[in-house]
């Protein structure tokens, strides 16, 4: 997993144990970053940009780094408030239901102190929701209802 070396380690335990406590998700290294699954399915998706690479991603988020970034889905409702919202939120090209939040300024120490942790994992939950089996949704508890 060379692509995890360019992730705080705070940070990428910060994600990871949002997204492992969801029934039958799995972490697997993606093209770039690490990414979480649930059956084939990717959920959540943590990479870093820096330099301007990768340049899909650095477009999307109007950056050219250090960044470090997290992609998710999100039903329209939300996507569109998440839109309206600006900053650290960004809607990618790629998927209707795919969003972006930039999760820090690109430090190497660890994670942005600013970064609402109960909201990344209420945004993480949604969207394992919208792509796993009702029989791994119902085993759910989402957070803030």
């Amino acid at each position: 997993m060379a692509e995890s070396a360019n992730l705080p380690a705070e940070l990428l335990a910060s994600v990871r144990a949002v997204c492992l406590r969801l029934p039958e998700a799995h972490e697997e290294p993606a093209w770039v970053g690490i990414r979480w699954r649930v059956g084939k399915r990717t959920f959540a998706h943590l990479l870093a940009i820096e330099s301007g690479w990768p340049p899909a991603y650095a477009r999307a988020a109007a950056t050219d780094g250090p960044v470090r970034v997290l992609t998710f889905r999100s039903p329209s409702p939300e996507r569109d408030a998440l839109c309206n919202m600006g900053h650290p939120f960004f809607k990618p090209a790629w998927g209707p239901e795919v969003m972006g939040m930039l999760l820090d300024g690109g430090g190497h120490s660890g994670i942005d102190r600013n970064v609402d942790w109960d909201e990344v994992a209420e945004l993480i939950t949604e969207s394992y929701c919208l792509l796993a089996p009702r029989r791994l949704v119902s085993l759910v508890d989402r957070p803030g209802g």
